[in-house]
């Protein structure tokens, strides 16, 4: 597994291990995430990538705001655009993306939460939204996009014009979470690693989770057709990979299957 903890104070700088902050990011920031996500998408020994907040308060409150205050009109829409590009490559990877919100994930830190395949919250840890309405802007690095395909246009448009903050509990009730588990920060922190356990070799056939996701978010983005076409060559290519043949002889042979990842 890779962990990819968001980490840094107000301005977006780099937090010393003992201090607290509201983990917001800038552009610097943004390359690390963006690196960090190339390499595990290139390491063979890594199935899954969780992503969380430093210290116990904030996932991540987005970008800094100082930072936003203090450059270019034309920085400003590159800096969106890059946000984009790093949350597109998390979101297209095979490599299963768990983010992992151990606090209030505001603006931009719920977007890159909503990059992920699968978000889930510590109870009673804090609350997550969009107020970027506020500012007199919108939440423009996948926020509008994101929000609706999750919730619904109709929920999502309310959410975004009022700024309105939800708690985790509720952010499940709409689906945006897909879990919300009780205990304290490092219960949490160990659960998430069980949790994410459960989907790496050998319990789990890696080459099929990575063409389940390029399946199922490709897939919402095309005809319907073209989604069935794509999802019979994805099988096509798994039913000749030495894992189905070890899942199918298991099944057969009433024993627990051992997957390779090959």
């Amino acid at each position: 597994m890779a962990i990819i903890e968001l980490a840094s104070d107000s301005a977006g700088a780099p937090l010393e291990p003992d201090k607290i902050g509201p983990n917001t990011y800038t552009h610097e920031m943004m390359r690390d995430i963006d690196s960090a996500v190339v390499r595990a998408r290139f390491d063979d020994d890594v199935h899954v990538i969780i992503i969380t907040g430093h210290g116990e308060k904030f996932f991540s409150a987005g970008a800094s705001i100082q930072m936003l205050d203090k450059v270019t009109p034309g920085f400003k829409y590159n800096f969106c655009l890059h946000a984009n590009e790093t949350l597109s490559r998390l979101e297209q990877t095979p490599k299963l993306v768990i983010a992992a919100m151990n606090g209030h994930a505001v603006g931009g830190g719920l977007e890159i939460a909503m990059a992920a395949d699968i978000r889930i919250a510590r109870k009673d840890a804090g609350k997550c939204g969009l107020p970027e309405i506020n500012l007199g802007v919108l939440a423009g690095t996948g926020g509008t996009a994101r929000l609706a395909r999750l919730i619904g246009k109709a929920r999502a448009l309310e959410y975004l014009v009022s700024g309105e903050l939800m708690a985790f509990e509720k952010a499940e009730e709409l689906n945006l979470i897909n879990h919300v588990w009780d205990g304290s920060l490092d219960e949490f922190r160990q659960d998430i690693l069980d949790y994410a356990g459960q989907f790496t070799l050998p319990y789990k056939a890696t080459l099929a989770v990575g063409n389940i996701k390029r399946s199922v978010q490709t897939g919402l983005e095309i005809p319907f057709e073209y989604h069935l076409a794509l999802e019979r060559e994805l099988q096509a290519a798994l039913f000749g990979s030495a894992d189905a043949k070890e899942g199918i002889a298991a099944y057969v042979e009433r024993r627990t299957p051992r997957f390779e990842g090959k």
